[in-house]
């Protein structure tokens, strides 16, 4: 099964994103920005136990979801970038937190050429192909349709070894 590959070194690299969207609803749309935080969320934070991001969020838009990833409430979000400061890992990037939401459909099913953000990004960090998950080349699997290119952060990664 194709599915919507992101490398997330290469798409961190932009200064501002210029990547285009094909979402069908509104056109304003750039859902990379919603694609790159479900991708960062997912692979890259630190899932703190107590999570100052969380805690910093006056509205509540922030809470870990049941499969222990953070979980963003657009609705709830005022952008008010408290999670941004908050965050001691610098996770959560400003560009994250827009006032507007935007959404990534991953062009399931919309037609059979290449969605604009493969073609408009100048990092080339977006493809749709077949790729499997590989832990040794950090490739995971993030959902149905998407696939991440990053070093994954892990708690046993930077765990000393345990005296005996």
């Amino acid at each position: 099964m194709k599915r919507l590959f992101i490398d997330l070194d290469k798409c961190n690299s932009c200064k501002e994103c210029k990547v285009a969207c094909d979402y069908f609803y509104h056109p304003q749309n750039n859902g990379i920005s919603s694609l790159r935080e479900y991708a960062t969320f997912a692979t890259i934070c630190r899932h703190c136990e107590d999570a100052p991001c969380v805690n910093a969020c006056y509205h509540k838009a922030l809470e870990r979801a049941t499969d222990g990833h953070l979980k963003r409430y657009k609705m709830r979000c005022t952008s008010c970038k408290s999670c941004t400061v908050a965050c001691p890992f610098g996770i959560i990037f400003q560009d994250f937190i827009p006032y507007l939401d935007s959404k990534c459909d991953y062009c399931v099913g919309v037609s059979d050429k290449m969605p604009k953000c493969v073609v408009s990004c100048p990092e080339k960090a977006i493809e749709v192909k077949e790729v499997s998950e590989d832990l040794e080349k950090n490739i995971y699997f993030v959902g149905e349709h998407l696939a991440v290119h990053s070093i994954k952060w892990s708690r046993e990664d930077i765990q000393p070894p345990k005296k005996k």
